[in-house]
């Protein structure tokens, strides 16, 4: 029986911002023990009973960076499936393209996971058994979803009530899902035995998924359906990458899969599972993961601390001095720094809300920038000017581009470079450099084994990123 994880990879976590970001969101986050959220759950899902293929739904601007990560631990070589977003259309569509894709790669007889891409795991033997019962139930027919064994009266999740008269194999049906409660609501839950957690996390037959959403959801399945068929699709032998077309996607309805199906389907059933389960939704979750002093205190780098009690910081980067304050958050970052009370974790969003509405860059972008080719940091910047340190990636090639205001100096630092400089083409080893004029039409590469570093550094009247006309690309960027 051949199972197919489906890793949905689209939120930003904006309750963990200054570290997540709308370029860099909560999955890619690192955890102390050195990996992201991204890469536990390739390897959690990857190491299941029968699995045939990954495929993961994304955003088209992460994917470079997705498969970064998924090689540094796919050492079994475990073949991928991605299917890229132009922009984000809620689960439903993610589903639904999912669903749509496995059947024609697959068939209708096969089964998908779907897993959420920032949720934590703590015991994979327990979460591998629970599948196990999932998949049984799905071949049943039945629409799966896990239920969390709620251990305190959480009010920041949805809730899942089971029938306790109608017992499944290793399950039970689903009598209703309920919205985040309230306090005394939630006690009330925990009581009861029969309410779980809502972890968003799916195990469905693909034959059975798409025959309810398109009794449930037809105009959801219709649209997706659509732009499929005009979506391109690159393969290989172990590896396959649907890119949507995004305007048809455009014309998807915006709907989770809770909201479409899952709540009007008969069809439900729930795997009760005590997993050691975290959707990490706040930094209060976060600081769990690393333990405390005598003091309470949970550090992330190098802190002092005087006469401080139940702290958590996060700082990497630099000295962070705690004198006299308890119960803070402290999170530092090269260009953000976040300090909040624990009691207001979920407020932080608020913050990410005011620096959209100022346009302001910091909610989307670090001062270290992820490209396909590689790496870009901004070391300092003023009115006309901007100094940056470029990373290459080996073997890896900028696009072949112009910009109309600003000009560039590129001082190679380690490594070689290949450059395009308007009509000539020079090779470039350390400490030598080029200019590039504004107008002129220029390309980076690197052809030697090792990363190619080199300082950047533009002047010019406008310095944004948006402007880049791009003639050539290695991938896809060129607007046709």
């Amino acid at each position: 029986m051949e199972l197919i994880p489906v890793i949905l990879s689209g939120g930003v976590g904006s309750r963990l911002w200054p570290v997540s970001r709308e370029a860099h969101p909560k999955p890619f986050m690192e955890l102390p023990d050195g990996q992201n959220l991204i890469q536990k759950t390739f390897l959690r899902a990857s190491r299941l009973e029968g699995v045939v293929e990954v495929l993961t739904v994304t955003n088209r601007e992460l994917l470079f960076k997705t498969e970064d990560e998924y090689g540094l631990v796919n050492k079994a070589g475990h073949a991928q499936g991605f299917i890229l977003e132009p922009f984000g259309r809620n689960t439903a569509a993610a589903v639904a393209a999912a669903a749509l894709s496995l059947e024609a790669s697959h068939g209708a007889d096969a089964h998908m996971l779907v897993l959420a891409a920032d949720h934590l795991i703590k015991d994979e033997k327990a979460f591998a058994a629970a599948v196990a019962n999932a998949v049984t139930l799905a071949s049943d027919g039945w629409l799966v979803t896990f239920g969390i064994q709620p251990t305190y009266p959480e009010t920041g999740f949805g809730y899942i009530e089971a029938q306790k008269s109608a017992p499944l194999n290793g399950g039970l049906k689903v009598a209703r899902f309920v919205e985040k409660p309230n306090l005394e609501t939630a006690q009330g839950y925990l009581s009861a035995g029969n309410y779980f957690w809502n972890s968003g996390m799916f195990c469905f037959r693909v034959g059975t998924v798409l025959e309810e959403l398109r009794q449930h959801a037809p105009d959801v399945v219709a649209a997706v359906a659509k732009t499929i068929e005009a979506s391109r699709l690159t393969s290989s032998e172990n590896y396959r990458c649907l890119a949507l077309d995004s305007g048809l996607f455009a014309q998807v309805p915006d709907i989770s899969i809770d909201y479409a199906l899952m709540e009007r389907s008969q069809k439900v059933a729930t795997i009760p599972c005590d997993i050691g389960w975290s959707d990490i939704g706040s930094w209060n979750a976060v600081s769990e993961l690393t333990p405390a002093d005598e003091n309470g205190n949970r550090f992330e780098g190098e802190v002092l601390a005087h006469d401080s009690r139940n702290n958590y910081v996060n700082s990497e980067e630099r000295l962070t001095a705690l004198v006299g304050v308890e119960d803070l958050l402290v999170i530092d970052t090269p260009d953000a720094v976040m300090i909040a009370h624990k009691d207001h974790a979920q407020d932080v969003k608020h913050i990410v809300s005011q620096l959209k509405a100022c346009s302001h860059t910091v909610h989307l972008l670090h001062r270290t920038v992820h490209r396909p080719w590689g790496t870009y940091t901004t070391l300092e910047e003023g009115k006309r000017f901007k100094i940056k340190r470029i990373v290459v990636k080996p073997k890896a090639s900028l696009s072949l581009q112009m910009h109309h205001h600003r000009s560039e100096h590129w001082i190679v630092v380690e490594g070689m470079a290949v450059v395009v400089n308007d009509q000539q083409k020079l090779m470039l080893n350390t400490n030598e450099s080029t200019f590039i004029r504004a107008g002129h039409q220029h390309r980076l590469e690197n052809p030697g084994v090792i990363p190619l570093v080199l300082i950047e550094v533009q002047s010019g009247d406008y310095l944004g990123e948006d402007d880049i006309v791009r003639f050539e690309d290695n991938y896809g960027r060129v607007d046709k």
